[in-house]
């Protein structure tokens, strides 16, 4: 492709300019935050069809949508495809955008928990109301995930939306992404007056969002998938937990040989930022 030439040189291994002073503490107090200018258009039309060519020989969900469950209707997701691709890698790995997960979180330095490419295809239904916290056996919650589209997303696409606020809510924390999810929280969101933050992504924007920020997504009404490539960023020196249920028992496996208590400094977890050694 001819726009993957205009890829600026170096702009992964970059910093951000665009965070604010207080950003942090914005990001603390709200549980979210929408980033423009993240990525230049160039370095997304670049990495874009990479990644849509790993998802889709990767992929291992074949059930047309009619025959799917509610969160199988909501994205196709395919996971750690740093491991399978070295141009994704790149993405994965990008000083840039580690950079700014680490300022948010207010730490020195952050490491990978896993990356995840989630492909909502046309007619692809709702994702569910949830937290991705409650899949995550770790210590704190100092702990995100990068939403960054590989095209322009406008509200028919279903842009990911944040409950402003909401990470400070201990409800429903028991909840994974399912019908029950999307009914008791959308109602949670309500009762406590939380604003739903809905709004369209141009190209080389991300949302960047806590581990326990409440979230959803509306159905692709477009013609194309939405194509958003994610990435989990941890504290540096978090340390493992005791799983609390099933599913966390599951995510463990994205830390290998990592004990309760320890810190996961396993081959899969990586050190991608380090304020001390910029």
């Amino acid at each position: 492709m001819t726009t993957a030439t205009q890829a600026p040189i170096g702009e992964l291994d970059t910093p951000y300019e665009g965070l604010a002073p207080t950003a942090a503490a914005d990001f603390n107090r709200d549980g979210f935050v929408h980033l423009s200018g993240v990525l230049s258009p160039g370095t997304v039309a670049r990495y874009e069809p990479v990644v849509t060519s790993e998802v889709i020989r990767l992929n291992t969900q074949h059930l047309p949508l009619s025959e799917r469950d509610t969160y199988g209707r909501a994205f196709l997701q395919v996971s750690n495809l740093w491991q399978e691709n070295e141009e994704v890698r790149q993405l994965v790995f990008a000083r840039r955008l580690a950079g700014i997960a680490a300022a948010l979180l207010g730490v020195h330095a952050v490491r990978l928990y896993h990356d995840q490419a989630l492909y909502k295809e046309p007619g692809g239904g709702i994702t569910p109301w949830h937290a991705d916290q409650y899949y995550w056996p770790l210590s704190s919650d100092r702990c995100l995930t990068i939403w960054l589209p590989l095209q322009e997303t406008p509200l028919d696409m279903g842009p990911l939306a944040f409950a402003r606020g909401s990470h400070q809510l201990s409800y429903g924390r028991e909840l994974p992404i399912s019908d029950e999810s999307e009914t008791r929280l959308r109602r949670v969101v309500a009762e406590q007056d939380f604003e739903d933050v809905v709004e369209p992504f141009a190209l080389g924007d991300a949302g960047f969002h806590r581990g326990w920020t409440f979230h959803h997504a509306g159905p692709n009404r477009g013609t194309h998938p939405r194509r958003v490539m994610t990435v989990i960023y941890m504290d540096a020196d978090i340390r493992v937990a005791a799983p609390t249920n099933d599913n966390q028992t599951r995510d463990r496996a994205w830390m290998p040989g990592a004990e309760v208590g320890q810190i996961p400094r396993t081959p899969l977890n990586p050190v991608l930022y380090d304020s001390r050694t910029a």
